[in-house]
This record gives structure tokens, sequence and C-alpha cells, in this order.
């Protein structure tokens, strides 16, 4: 890849919680550069899900949440400050009444100098906060608390990230609407990122099912460590499948499975935003990450198919993922990326949906846990795979082993960009 990188206005990434969080760093980072995150909110796992059941109607915030650390730099106090919110755990058992000396304690931390008293409830340096974020952050926080005041039963907040809360709480503030909470919270948290969720904001779950016919009944088990068959059908469902409905299809065929969940399907409709970003953008990546719960639902929302279709973008590039992981066991990048195709709703490549695949040099990643299985010697040989481009480079961060490297894959995508470019002027 020799071609001058090509000058980057707009970048458009399907996303997820981290596994793309290296790039997005990255490309921050480059002057005049605007940078789109499109995101699903299927999360459903553990204090998340605990949430949502809680809140009936919000989408998981966890994932949104992680992206708005992106820009945060530990190094700077106030940033810090920042962080802390988004990441502090409440500890197991906490109360409404302990909910609300934490929520005092941010507010208050202003008034202090210096680092929180011993004895705080945090423990966090929430004194560095901007004057706007805190009361932005404390005014939605207040709002669940006082939810939860009326309400204190059927949620146990141990472990929930405190970010979690502030979303909540913007969510209860937009009467429910979860992408103006999305909006809000990226504001109150100063992300220079365009985070939008890839729906309007409709309530689903995700579920799946796997070759040997096993179901994985929510996105908890999606990402959990599981046998080894590959994951063959993914479902979008209006309401989480309970224990009693979960125990009547584990006896089921898989041919009877898919045909009960059919009728449960859920309805979405895409972001207006979403396809905006998508069709108004010079380079559109299909990031790394947790295929069937991060991205492919994503592919699944109507319209998205479409925008990509006209996309002014110069590059259509799906990143390959460094290490093997519990949800694409069995599978291996072309199967991934054939995967893509098929649930964007066009298999064999038609419509020019994948322009290049970006896949890292073969090999074990360095802390010695298993890697993406390798593609076949003849697709590497032959440079392309259905239509598109296959493109190989060192794309591992040494430093964080199993990771994309952020400066080694975005200066891997600019030169992908310039050599396309090149390749259209002819």
């Amino acid at each position: 890849m020799s071609a001058p990188p090509h000058p980057l206005s707009a970048v458009t990434m399907f996303s997820g919680g981290r596994g793309g969080a290296s790039i997005a760093r990255r490309l921050l980072s480059v002057p005049g550069l605007t940078l789109s995150l499109v995101i699903n909110g299927y999360d459903n796992g553990l204090s998340t899900g605990a949430l949502r059941r809680y809140l009936p109607g919000m989408l998981g915030p966890s994932d949104f949440r992680k992206n708005c650390l992106l820009h945060l730099d530990r190094g700077d106090a106030h940033q810090a400050a920042l962080m802390s919110v988004l990441e502090h755990r409440l500890p197991a058992g906490i109360t409404p009444e302990r909910l609300g000396d934490l929520i005092d304690e941010i507010a208050s931390s202003g008034r202090r100098a210096g680092r929180p008293p011993a004895g705080s409830v945090s423990g966090t340096p929430f004194d560095a906060l901007r004057p706007e974020a805190r009361e932005e952050i404390t005014r939605d926080l207040r709002l669940f608390a006082r939810r939860l005041g009326a309400e204190p039963y059927g949620i146990d907040l141990g472990d929930c990230a405190l970010g979690n809360l502030v979303f909540a709480g913007a969510y209860l503030r937009a009467g429910e609407d979860f992408n103006a909470a999305v909006r809000s919270c990226a504001h109150t948290f100063g992300s220079p990122v365009r985070l939008l969720n890839v729906t309007g904001g409709e309530n689903a779950f995700l579920a799946a099912l796997k070759r040997n016919g096993r179901l994985l009944a929510d996105e908890a088990d999606i990402v959990a460590p599981q046998d080894g068959e590959a994951i063959t059908d993914l479902f979008l469902l209006r309401q989480p499948i309970g224990r009693r409905f979960r125990a009547e299809l584990e006896g089921l065929p898989a041919a009877r499975v898919r045909e009960v969940l059919a009728p449960h399907r859920a309805d979405v409709t895409p972001s207006q935003e979403a396809l905006d970003a998508i069709r108004d953008t010079d380079l559109l990546v299909y990031g790394p990450g947790t295929p069937h719960s991060s991205l492919l639902p994503s592919y699944l929302t109507p319209g998205v198919t479409d925008a990509i279709a006209a996309s002014r973008a110069v590059a259509k590039v799906f990143v390959v993922n460094i290490r093997d992981d519990h949800d694409i066991q069995g599978l291996t990048a072309p199967d991934l990326v054939d995967l893509t195709l098929s649930y964007l709703g066009d298999p064999r490549n038609e419509r020019g949906t994948v322009t290049h695949i970006l896949c890292p040099t073969p090999g074990t990643p360095s802390d010695g846990l298993p890697p993406m299985p390798p593609a076949p010697r003849a697709v590497i040989d032959r440079g392309e795979w259905a239509g598109a481009r296959w493109v190989t480079a060192d794309l591992e961060d040494l430093g964080r082993p199993g990771v994309h490297g952020g400066r080694s894959t975005v200066d891997a995508l600019m030169a992908i960009c310039g050599e396309a470019a090149l390749a259209g002027a002819e």
C-alpha cells in the first residue's frame, strides 16, 4: 500500500463498546476529521440487564457510555473526574439512601479542594469536575434516584456503572427518548464523537441459535463462554425471553424455534442521523468487536444497506478481529465477511457493500491467546474475497496484546483510501 493517504474529513464506523476503541481514539487525533460511531443498544448483561428490566423500554447504555471515554485523558484532572463518574461501580447492596449520599457528594465536591475527604462514599476524584458537567450529572442522577426512591424494588444496583445511571436519568428527563438521552450524555461528557444509535430508539432484545440447536436466550449468553459450535441465527425480539419461555424453546428442534420466534421479532426504524452519517462519509469502517452482539444486529436495521450503497465513501472497509472470541468460534475471517454481507442483504456483494477487507498479519497475538482462525492461503495469495480486496497488515498493538493498534490500523485505512481514490480517478 504505497499510495499517499487520502485526506479524510469524515469517517463513520460501525462499532460496539471497546472493540474499535483504539481505532476511534486514533481517528480523533486527525485534525479536521469528524468521527461518527454507529452503535446499537441491545446490551443486556448483568447490571445493564437489571437496569433495562427496571426501566422497561430503555435500551442498554453501556456501549454508549464506553464510547464517551474515548477522548478522556487520565492525566488531565477534569477529564479524570469525568472518567471517574462514567466508570465508578456501585457496591453490592447499595440502598437508595446511599445512592443519594453519593449524588450529594458529587454535587458538593466542587466546594472542596484537593482529594475527597477520608471515609467518603465514592473515594473518586469528583472534586475536579467542571461546574457545568457536575450540574448536569447530578441533575440526571437525581432524576433516577427519585424514581428509585418511589419504586425501590426490583433492581440490584451492585456493580452498576454510575455512568449508566446518568444515562438512565437523561432517558427519564427526555421523556423516555433513548436517542435524545444519548445526545444529552455526549454533551455532558464533552464527547467530540457523533455518537449515534443505529435505530430510532425502539426497545429490542437479542437471542441466537447455534448450529447444534442450542439456544442463546439473550445478549449476555451470546458473548459468554460457550461450546465451539458456530452461531447460525440471530433474532431481534420485542421482549426478552423469560425463564418459562426459554425452557419451552430449549426442548424444541432448531427449525421449530425459528418458527416460534418469528412472530416475536421486533420492528425497528433507522435513525436518520445514522443513515446520513453513513451516506455522507469519506470512509466507512465495519469495526472489530463481538459480531453477534455489537455489529451484526446493527446491520439488520432497515435502510442501512441502502445508505451504504448510496454512500460517497471512497472505501468501505471490513476490519478483521485480531483474536478469536466466544461468539465467533468456528468461523474464519472470510466467514465473518460473508455473514456481514448476508445480514446486510447483499450476500454476493453486488452493491459494493464491502470494498476492502483489512486483516491482521497471520499469527498468534502476543499474549498467546487464540487468534482468529487464519484465512485460507488461497485468499491471501489472490488478494480478494467476495469481490472485495483483501489487505494484510501488522495491526496489533504490541503494548496491548490482542488489541488493534490505533496508529497502525488508521495508517492502513488511510493508505487503502489513497489507493482507492487513485483507482477511482483513473
